[in-house]
């Protein structure tokens, strides 16, 4: 009966049940995640048909899982035993370059390449690049997207000028608009960024664009301890160069990364036998020679905090360098980790959480490697743990180590499916309490990606 309305809605040709369902839309990239085979998967092509799918689930008691590109890490894609998943493949168009307003009006099945690629004649750029271009705007919208290049320009939800959003309810709304700042009312569009499809369905963003500089340089520093880079960082950002990342990568990361991605970066054995970390940073300028100057000077800065030696990295040596550390967490995986963290500390508080974490390694005889995006205190682990016992109390404890330091259990990748425990474990009980009283405000029949966020066994008042 379901598969017969859907259908009624959107098209015989855009419903997928059964064996013609996709594997890829029984899973994200979580590791660990088991995929779920949905009732459906259903592709919108508007807000009103999104508005009756929504309609038709509410009455029906049907959970909805949304669905971009399926690149996030959390589980939050992975669908519902009997839901459907909404994917918004066919809701790809890039409505509107606002070039006099700086601004970019998308639809949420728009990739992050799709819209660098319009932008680049226009000489503009929407600068949140969480490290991988294939993923959707509305999925950086559901996740707060961040990336290498918060230090600079912040993450998704500082660019998110409004939203289009369809309500558990089937209610579409407007929030937001063209313009930087309001006072009026409650902020429902920065509610609704980073709620991971719990709150409602974002059929549409209007995203803040910058002028995109021409010129770059990356430098590449081996310093012997991680406290030495953590006490780096601080100077590096305040001193005016605006640098565009700044990244730490350890040992073990670095030589996983290098070597899945097949670069030399030509290190004398001598110093590389001495570093136990790196700092990558990288610069922008709109001008040739502003951008030498800046370079030089954080050379010779960087020398003076105690790095082993400081190298300028040819431009192309320079972007494989860069889209090397983008990947990561594929490099992880090729090599087995069986799951991956990305909790986010006070900058200051690295070498600190760093050493917890290698306590917590050490006593579990598990391999925790990692890098992170030193300028604003996100760290990304690879945890190498086949016992999921053993690696379930570690993973909460590596968690509960980067509270205690006043840091939070995501960073950037979301709590979907795969965190919600330590989030319940480990978060305020009065601050969940309330989060889950604003999701049956949006959501008061419970059916918007059930079991991401909160455990759907806990929920309370028939929220699922």
């Amino acid at each position: 009966m379901i598969e017969g309305l859907l259908v009624d809605i959107v098209g015989a040709g855009h419903v997928d049940t059964g064996s013609a369902i996709n594997e890829d839309d029984t899973h994200d990239e979580a590791l660990g995640a088991a995929p779920v085979r949905p009732l459906a998967v259903v592709r919108p092509g508007s807000t009103a048909e999104v508005v009756e799918i929504v309609r038709m689930a509410a009455a029906h008691g049907v959970p909805l899982t949304p669905r971009g590109s399926g690149t996030g890490l959390s589980g939050a894609c992975t669908p519902v035993d009997g839901g459907l998943v909404v994917s918004f493949e066919r809701m790809n168009r890039i409505l509107e370059v606002d070039i006099d307003n700086h601004v970019a009006v998308v639809q949420p099945g728009v990739t992050l390449a799709e819209l660098d690629a319009a932008l680049l004649p226009h000489r503009l750029i929407y600068p949140v690049f969480p490290g991988e271009q294939s993923a959707s705007l509305g999925g950086n919208v559901a996740t707060n997207a961040g990336g290498m290049r918060a230090v600079k320009y912040g993450v998704t939800r500082h660019h998110v000028l409004g939203i289009e959003a369809v309500l558990g309810t089937g209610e579409s709304i407007r929030a937001g608009g063209k313009f930087v700042k309001s006072t009026s009312g409650y902020d429902l569009t920065q509610l609704v960024v980073g709620s991971e499809g719990t709150l409602a369905l974002v059929t549409e963003a209007t995203l803040r664009l910058h002028p995109r500089p021409e010129h770059h340089s990356t430098l590449l520093a081996p310093f012997a301890t991680l406290q030495e880079i953590a006490a780096a960082v601080p100077p590096v950002v305040a001193s005016g160069v605006g640098p565009l990342v700044v990244e730490y990568i350890d040992l073990m990361s670095m030589a996983g990364i290098t070597a899945n991605a097949g670069i030399d970066l030509g290190i004398p054995e001598a110093t590389s036998a001495q570093a136990l970390a790196y700092l990558v940073i990288v610069l922008e300028h709109h001008d040739a020679d502003r951008l030498e100057e800046d370079t030089q000077a954080l050379a010779g800065q960087l020398a003076g905090l105690g790095a082993l030696d400081v190298y300028v990295l040819p431009a192309q040596a320079g972007a494989q360098m860069i889209a090397a550390r983008e990947r990561a967490f594929w490099a992880a995986k090729a090599n087995g980790a069986d799951d991956i963290v990305d909790v986010v500390v006070p900058r200051a508080s690295i070498p600190d959480y760093l050493a917890a974490v290698a306590d917590l390694a050490a006593g579990t005889s598990s391999l925790v490697v990692g890098c992170g995006h030193a300028g604003d205190g996100n760290v990304h682990l690879s945890v190498f743990q086949p016992d999921q016992g053993v690696r379930h109390q570690l993973l909460h404890d590596i968690v509960a180590a980067g509270l205690t330091l006043g840091g939070a259990v995501s960073g950037e990748h979301g709590i979907g499916t795969r965190k919600r425990s330590y989030l319940a474990e480990l978060e305020d009980p009065a601050k969940l309490a309330l989060m889950r009283r604003i999701k049956m405000a949006f959501d008061p029949h419970g059916i918007l990606n059930p079991g991401t966020i909160f455990d759907p066994a806990n929920a309370e008042g028939g929220l699922r």
